[in-house]
């Protein structure tokens, strides 16, 4: 069978892509090398971030503001609830970018927010004990959005629309031209106009063009046991993106996993293949991130109830990649992410349905995660 387009990699940005293409009309052909969902890659650990005062570039708020809307357009199209509202903190010191870049999003879109110090955020969430001269951009929309609840939400969205979701099915090759793309895989080849790339880690495999430029790395995920349980529930523990001493962390309330969730960005900085990625935790590990959590969440400590590894997947400047491939303009890449992505599938979805349809535009823009500014 001939499908309009494939897509390779159904984690997070590729089950999106899925649904918006197949709610289209188009014919879709799904591809993923593992499970769906699975463990392999950079969508699981139960919960993901959302937040919109994005201190990383201002031009994310705008597809932020999108990504809300087909987060709630998937929820009314599945039954399933995904999108889950707490409020966020962006702290720092009050000369650190990260600070300093929050609230320049928040004024530049007209967010609404509020200034906080270390000691306002302490009397206002008591799970918090931050430095009293911190300045954090607390903003009420912030949340955080059922990472695999998302995917089966969108994966089934995609099914119910007609589209061909295979798991267990690994891409080993492809080829492109006028006259399409051919996918060959461990099962067999198929045929379609279009390619969509989303293979997360794995995307300088399939794509040899990023191999310098999507750079795999171990990531650890610590789940704590709280003494006081109550102070943190969703509806009293926003979730927070921090730079402090120790290095710039993120986490988020207890949901599912009898514990609050964080971890720390570049953790121990471990690069390398996502294929040979050492997946098992250490002590070393969990004493890392028990140290934050000991500082700066003081009755979040108690057991350890679970400890992920995951792949994060950076640019040099991460930021995003989503564009045409510069040499077959039939296939389309998206991803890597640099640890900050999933949040962002809903409206990628949409966008990587724009570039491999039609005549290959999106209105969205996406100047700014084009490949050419790497070159």
């Amino acid at each position: 069978m001939a499908y309009d387009v494939i897509v390779a990699g159904i984690g997070g940005m590729g089950s999106a892509a899925s649904w918006h293409l197949a709610r289209r009309g188009l014919r879709v052909l799904g591809l993923e090398r593992f499970d769906i969902p699975n463990k392999m890659g950079s969508s699981h650990g139960v919960t993901r971030i959302i937040r919109l005062p994005y201190y990383e570039d201002p031009a994310y708020v705008p597809l932020l503001r999108r990504a809300y809307t087909l987060w709630r357009e998937l929820e009314a199209a599945t039954g399933r609830r995904v999108l889950h509202l707490t409020g966020s903190i962006d702290g720092s010191a009050e000369d650190d970018p990260l600070f300093q870049g929050a609230m320049r999003s928040a004024i530049e879109h007209g967010l609404p927010h509020e200034v906080l110090s270390g000691a306002e955020i302490g009397a206002r969430f008591p799970a918090y004990r931050l430095p009293t001269d911190f300045r954090a951009v607390w903003q009420p929309e912030g949340g955080f959005v059922a990472s695999e609840h998302a995917i089966v939400a969108h994966v089934t969205a995609a099914q119910s629309c007609g589209a061909d979701i295979r798991a267990r099915e690994r891409v080993l090759d492809w080829r492109a031209g006028p006259a399409g793309v051919t996918v060959t895989t461990d099962r067999g080849v198929h045929h379609a106009g279009r390619l969509v790339l989303t293979a997360g880690a794995w995307m300088g495999e399939v794509a040899p063009l990023l191999a310098d430029l999507a750079v795999a790395e171990r990531q650890v995920l610590a789940w704590l046991q709280p003494q006081a349980p109550a102070l943190f529930a969703p509806n009293r523990f926003p979730v927070f993106n921090l730079a402090v001493e120790e290095g710039r962390y993120y986490g988020l309330p207890v949901f599912e996993v009898p514990g609050f969730k964080f971890g720390r960005y570049h953790h121990r900085g471990e690069t390398g293949p996502a294929e040979t990625m050492r997946r098992e935790v250490d002590g070393e590990d969990e004493a890392l991130l028990r140290q934050f959590a000991e500082r700066y969440f003081p009755q979040g400590t108690g057991p350890t109830m679970a400890l992920h590894a995951c792949a994060f997947t950076n640019t040099p400047d991460e930021h995003f990649i989503v564009d045409h491939h510069p040499e077959h303009p039939e296939v389309t890449l998206a991803s890597p992410c640099s640890g900050h992505g999933y949040k962002f599938c809903s409206v990628m979805g949409e966008i990587l349905a724009d570039l491999a349809s039609g005549d290959g535009t999106t209105a969205h823009d996406i100047g700014f995660l084009r490949l050419s500014r790497l070159s």
